[in-house]
C-alpha cells in the first residue's frame, strides 16, 4: 500500500507560461499533482531545471514519497567508487525536488522536511569517508586494518555541527563537520603517518560532496569548527582536539556542541568522544556566563552584517538579522547552557524541542515557548522558499516586488499579506528575546564605602571595560557591599583593594562573571582570600579571571592527577599548536593556570604544605618533559638532530628531591653522551660540545624568558661540574671522570638529591646506575662531618637570617638540617633523596641520635610549612609588619598553630634545639674519629 502524498495547499505560478510548460514535462499527473508542479516550476527556476532533469522519476516518487526517497539512499550505499559523484550529485537532485514539493504541498512537516535532508547529508558524507578509508587500507596506508574496518572508517568520525546536528538542514545549507579519528586504534609509530592518511580522506571526502561539476554538486562542507581551524589539520586525533577544549575551549564552542552528534563514519567512537566533552559544554553551575557571551555574539554579528538596523522586511535576513531564526536559536541555547549543567533533561539538540523542555522546567514561560517556536517554524519555511528559488546560499529577503512574489507564491499567500506576517513575527522575536540578553538596568543602589577604602579607586570602576554595560554595572552594584565589607575586614584593607582594583581593570566582560558570583557566592569568598590573603595569587587572577570557570566547572578541586597525566596533557596542549613561540606561550599559559590551582589548594586548606611542594615540584617536572623535545626539534630545524644520545636533564636541590614552593628557581644540570660523534648533520652543523651549550641554552630560554604570558621558571645550573666556571652542558664522559676524581664533598653531597627528570631512557638508566656507585663508595665518617661543619661556618659567613620568619638561611633552620641529612645519606650509601630519609639513614649509621632526629625532622616540616606558605602569601621572605589578617591566619593554620606569637615562639625555639643538636653531633663524632 503506497503513502502518497497529501496535498494541502498549492503554490502559484509567478510565471504562468513557464508553469503550463513544466506541467507537460511530467506524463500522468492528476490535476492537484500538475498544479503542484507547475506552480513550483512557474515561481522557481531552481525547481523548473530539477524537474527537467528528472521528469519521468518525479511522478512516481509523488506516489509514495517515503519509499522513493528510501530507494535512492539505498542507490546511494551501493554506488561504485567511480560512481559516486555523479551518483550522489543525482541522489541531491532528487532528494531536493521531492522534499521541495512535500514542502510547498504542505504534506510534510518542516520536521520531515529538515530531516530528509538532514539523513541525506550524513548519508553523502558517509559513504564518501568510507570509500576514501576502503582506498587508504588498499593501498597498506592505515596499518594494521583490513576491510572489515571499512565499516567503521578506520576510526574517523564525522560529527555534525549546526544544523546538520540537530536535523534542522535547509536547502542550500552548507554542512558543518568535524572530523576526528581514533588514535588509540593505532600503534603510536605510526600515528603521523595515520594522521596524514586521514587528513587526505577527509580533504577528498570533502571533494567528492562539493566540487562542482556537469551533475551539479552535493553539499558545500564548511570545517572551520573544529579547534583552532586556522592552524590544526581539517582531521585531528581525537586526544588533541579533548585536550583543546579542556584548556582553550570557549563558550561558543561550547553552544556549538549542543547540536553536535556523530553523524558518519565510526558512530561509536563520536558517540565517546561527545560524552568525554560532556563536562565542557555542560557546566556544574549555572552559568551565568554564556549571557553575555551570546549577546556579544549577537551584536558582532548585527556590526559584520549590517542587521542591525531597523526591521524592514525586503532584504531582511532572517537567520541574522533582528527577530530572526538566529535570535531564537541564541535565547534557546543560551538558556540550555545556563541550566543544562544541573539538568541533564535540557541537553537538547533542537531548536523547538530545547524550548519545550525549557518552558516544562520553568526556564522560560510557556506562552513564550510556544511563541518562539511557531515563529521559528514559519521563518524556517520563509527561509526554505526564498532558498529554493534559485538554489542559493542566502537568508535575505527579497529586495525587489518580483523576488518577494516569487517568495508568496511559492507559500501560496498574497506578497503584501506575507510581508505584514513576516513583519509581525520579526518584531515578536526581537521583543521577547531582547529583554533576555540587554534588559534595562533599574538604578543603583549608593553603597557606603568603609572607612579605611580609598574612594576615588572604587569611583573609577564605572569605567572599566566590565562594568560599563548596565547590565554588568547593576549586578556589580548588588555585589559591592558585600564585597567592600569583607575588604575592610583584612588587615590591610587599601591594599586588598589596590589587588581588588587591579583584578577588576584586567576584566574584559562582567556579566557573566558577576552573575557567577551572585549564584555562587563561594566565588566571591576565594577572589577577597585571595586578594587579602596572597598578592602573588591576586595578580595572576587580575590577568587570569577565567580561571574561576575552571574553579566552578572544570576539575579544579578534583584530586591531584599526578606528574605523568600533566605531561600528557600538557604535550597534547602543546600539539595543537605548529608554532614555536606559540608552543612556549601556549605552556606559560597552562603552568600557571595549573601552578595557581596548587596555591588555592593551599591556601583554602584542601592540601598541606608538603602535599604543596609534591605537586609544585611535579608540576615542573611536567613542564621540562613537555618542552625539551620541542626545544630539540626547534634547534635542530637549523643545526640538525642532537649528535650522540641527546639531552637528559638532572634536576638537582629541592626539585631533585621532589619539593619545591611557589616560588622557586629549577636547579638543573644538562647531561650528554656524545657516542663518538664529533658533529651534528643539519643545514649548519656544529662541533658536539658547542652543540649541547647552544641547546641548553636554548632551554634556558625556553623555561625563563619572559613573553606575553611571562616567564615559566628561573633557571639556576651552579651545581653543573666546576659550577659558573663549567660548561652549561656536560658530557657523561666528563661528568664521569669529574665526580670519581674531582668532585669536592658539597658536590657528592647535592649528589645525594640529584634525579633524572627528561631525555633519553638509556642515558637516564645509566646516570642513575652510576649514581648508586658514587653514592656506594666508602667515605670517612670524620672527614664528610667535619666539611660539613667547615661548610655550615662559611655559609654562617656568607649569609644571615633575615629574621625569625627566614626558616631557609642559619643555623637550625633548613638548609642546615638539610646539610646533615645529605651527609647521612652519603655515609650510609643511601639512594633515598628527601630529607627524613636522610636522617634515618644517619640514625641507622650511628652518628645521630634517634630522638635527635625526630627533633630535627619535626623542625624540618614546621620550616618547610612556613617557608611554603611565605612563598604563596608574599613571593619573598615573610615581613610581618605586611603580612594581613588573612596571611597571618593562614601561615598560623598551616603550621598548626592558633597565632602568629605562638608560631613565632616555636621557630625560635626550633631555630635553637635544632641548631644545638647539629652542632653537638658534628662535634661529638669529630672528637670520636679523632679519639
Amino acid at each position: 500500500m503506497s503513502d502518497r502524498l497529501q496535498i494541502t495547499r498549492l503554490p502559484r505560478a509567478y510565471d504562468a507560461a513557464l508553469a503550463a510548460e513544466t506541467r507537460d514535462l511530467v506524463p500522468g499527473l492528476d490535476q492537484e499533482a500538475g498544479q503542484l508542479i507547475a506552480g513550483a516550476a512557474g515561481s522557481s527556476p531552481y525547481l523548473r531545471r530539477l524537474l527537467e532533469q528528472e521528469a519521468p522519476w518525479i511522478g512516481p516518487a509523488l506516489e509514495d514519497p517515503k519509499t522513493a526517497l528510501a530507494q535512492v539512499f539505498d542507490q546511494c550505499r551501493t554506488l561504485a567508487p567511480d560512481q559516486l559523484k555523479p551518483g550522489l550529485r543525482q541522489a541531491k537532485r532528487r532528494v531536493a525536488l521531492l522534499t521541495a514539493l512535500c514542502d510547498v504541498s504542505g504534506g510534510w512537516s518542516l520536521e520531515q522536511v529538515t530531516t530528509a535532508l538532514t539523513d541525506f547529508g550524513a548519508l553523502g558524507a558517509d559513504v564518501a569517508i568510507k570509500a576514501e578509508i576502503a582506498t587508504l587500507i588498499r593501498r597498506k596506508k592505515l596499518s594494521g586494518l583490513t576491510e572489515a574496518d571499512v565499516e567503521t572508517a578506520g576510526g574517523l568520525t564525522i560529527l555534525a555541527m549546526g544544523k546538520m546536528g540537530a536535523y534542522e538542514l535547509n536547502y542550500s545549507s552548507d554542512i558543518d563537520l568535524i572530523c576526528l579519528f581514533d588514535e588509540t586504534r593505532y600503534d603510536p609509530d605510526v600515528f603521523f603517518e595515520v594522521r596524514q592518511g586521514m587528513v587526505r580522506a577527509t580533504r577528498n571526502m570533502c571533494a567528492t560532496l562539493s566540487d562542482r561539476t556537469a551533475d551539479g554538486y552535493v553539499f558545500r562542507t564548511d570545517l572551520r569548527l573544529r579547534p583552532d581551524p586556522a592552524v590544526t589539520p581539517v582531521c585531528l586525533a581525537m586526544e588533541a582536539a579533548e585536550r583543546y577544549y579542556e584548556s582553550l575551549g570557549r563558550t561558543w564552542e561550547r553552544a556549538a556542541y549542543i547540536k553536535a552528534r556523530p553523524c558518519a563514519g565510526d558512530l561509536a567512537a563520536g558517540e565517546a568522544f561527545l560524552k568525554t566533552l560532556r563536562p565542557f559544554v555542560w557546566r556544574r553551575h549555572l552559568d551565568f556566563a554564556a549571557i553575555q557571551d551570546a549577546h556579544d555574539m549577537r551584536l558582532r554579528i548585527r556590526e559584520n552584517k549590517g542587521t542591525g538596523g531597523p526591521i524592514t522586511v525586503p532584504g531582511h535576513d532572517m537567520k541574522l538579522g533582528r527577530g530572526g531564526i538566529r535570535e531564537i536559536e541564541f535565547f534557546t541555547q543560551t538558556r540550555q547552557l545556563i541550566a543544562g549543567g544541573r539538568d541533564e533533561s535540557l541537553r537538547l539538540r533542537g531548536t523547538v524541542e530545547g524550548l519545550e523542555a525549557l518552558a516544562g522546567k520553568g526556564w522560560i514561560p510557556e506562552d513564550v515557548a510556544i511563541a518562539l517556536s511557531t515563529h521559528y517554524r514559519a521563518h524556517r519555511e520563509v527561509e526554505h522558499r526564498i532558498q529554493m528559488v534559485h538554489d542559493a546560499q542566502t537568508h535575505d529577503m527579497p529586495n525587489s516586488a518580483e523576488g518577494i512574489a516569487r517568495v508568496a507564491c511559492l507559500m501560496g499567500e498574497d506578497p503584501a499579506e506575507l510581508q505584514a506576517k513576516i513583519h509581525r513575527r520579526l518584531v515578536e522575536v526581537h521583543d521577547m528575546t531582547e529583554d533576555f540578553f540587554a534588559p534595562d538596568a533599574a538604578p543603583a543602589p549608593k553603597t557606603d564605602v568603609p572607612d579605611g577604602l580609598d574612594e576615588a579607586i572604587i569611583g573609577r570602576w564605572p569605567t572599566y571595560p566590565a562594568l560599563r554595560s548596565q547590565r554588568g554595572a547593576q549586578i556589580f552594584e548588588r555585589l559591592k557591599p558585600e564585597l567592600l565589607n569583607r575588604l575592610a575586614r583584612t588587615a590591610k584593607p587599601a591594599e586588598s583593594l589596590l589587588a581588588l582594583d587591579g583584578f577588576l581593570a584586567g576584566l574584559p566582560a562582567g556579566v557573566q562573571l558577576f552573575s557567577l558570583f551572585e549564584a555562587n557566592p563561594q566565588l566571591l569568598d576565594l577572589l577577597v582570600d585571595i586578594v587579602g590573603t596572597s598578592h602573588a595569587l591576586a595578580a595572576f587572577l587580575s590577568r587570569n579571571s577565567s580561571v574561576f570557570d575552571a574553579v566552578i566547572g572544570g576539575s579544579f578541586f578534583e584530586d591531584w592527577p599526578g606528574g605523568a597525566t600533566l605531561e600528557r596533557e600538557l604535550d597534547a596542549v602543546l600539539a595543537l599548536e605548529g608554532d614555536y613561540e606559540t608552543q612556549l606561550d601556549t605552556a606559560r599559559r597552562w603552568c600557571k593556570e595549573w601552578h595557581f590551582r596548587i596555591g588555592v589548594h593551599h591556601l583554602r586548606g584542601l592540601i598541606d604544605a608538603r602535599t604543596a611542594g609534591a605537586q609544585y615540584a611535579e608540576l615542573a617536572e611536567a613542564v621540562i618533559a613537555a618542552i625539551l623535545p620541542r626545544v630539540v626539534s626547534q634547534f635542530s630545524i637549523k643545526h640538525g638532530p642532537p649528535p650522540g644520545s641527546g639531552p637528559t636533564v638532572i634536576a638537582m636541590g629541592s626539585l631533585g628531591a621532589a619539593q619545591i614552593n611557589a616560588q622557586s628557581d629549577l636547579d638543573i644540570i644538562v647531561l650528554y653522551d656524545p657516542e663518538g660523534a664529533e658533529t651534528s648533520e643539519g643545514r649548519k652543523p656544529l662541533a658536539t660540545r658547542p652543540y649541547y651549550a647552544r641547546l641548553t641554552q636554548a632551554l634556558i630560554t625556553a623555561l625563563s624568558a619572559p613573553m606575553s604570558q611571562g616567564r615559566l621558571y628561573e633557571v639556576d645550573m651552579r651545581l653543573r661540574p666546576s659550577g659558573n666556571k663549567g660548561p652549561v652542558a656536560t658530557s657523561w664522559p666528563s661528568f664521569t671522570h669529574y665526580q670519581q676524581n674531582e668532585a669536592w664533598v658539597w658536590e657528592h653531597l647535592a649528589l645525594t638529591r640529584a634525579r633524572a627528570v627528561a631525555g633519553p631512557e638509556a642515558l637516564v638508566q645509566v646516570f642513575n646506575s652510576f649514581r648508586e656507585e658514587i653514592l656506594a663508595q666508602d667515605r670517612s665518617k670524620g672527614q664528610i662531618l667535619a666539611e660539613v661543619a667547615n661548610m655550615r661556618q662559611r655559609l654562617a659567613a656568607a649569609k644571615s637570617p633575615a629574621g625569625v620568619w627566614d626558616a631557609k638561611t642559619g643555623a637550625g633552620r633548613m638548609m642546615d638540617i638539610e646539610l646533615l641529612s645529605q651527609a647521612g645519606a652519603l655515609l650510609s650509601k643511601a639512594v633515598t633523596r628527601d630529607v627524613v630519609s636522610g636522617l634515618h639513614a644517619a640514625v641507622a649509621h650511628g652518628w645521630l641520635d634517634a630522638a635527635d632526629a625526630q627533633v630535627l625532622q619535626t623542625s624540618y616540616a614546621l620550616y618547610w610549612s612556613v617557608q611554603t606558605a611565605a612563598r604563596l602569601v608574599t613571593g619573598t621572605t615573610l615581613d610581618r609588619e605586611v603580612l594581613g589578617e588573612g596571611g597571618a591566619q593562614f601561615l598560623s593554620r598551616g603550621a598548626g598553630f592558633e597565632t602568629l606569637e605562638d608560631l613565632e615562639q616555636a621557630l625560635q625555639k626550633a631555630y635553637g634545639e635544632s641548631g644545638e643538636i647539629i652542632s653537638r653531633c658534628l662535634e661529638e663524632n669529630a672528637d670520636a674519629e679523632t679519639g
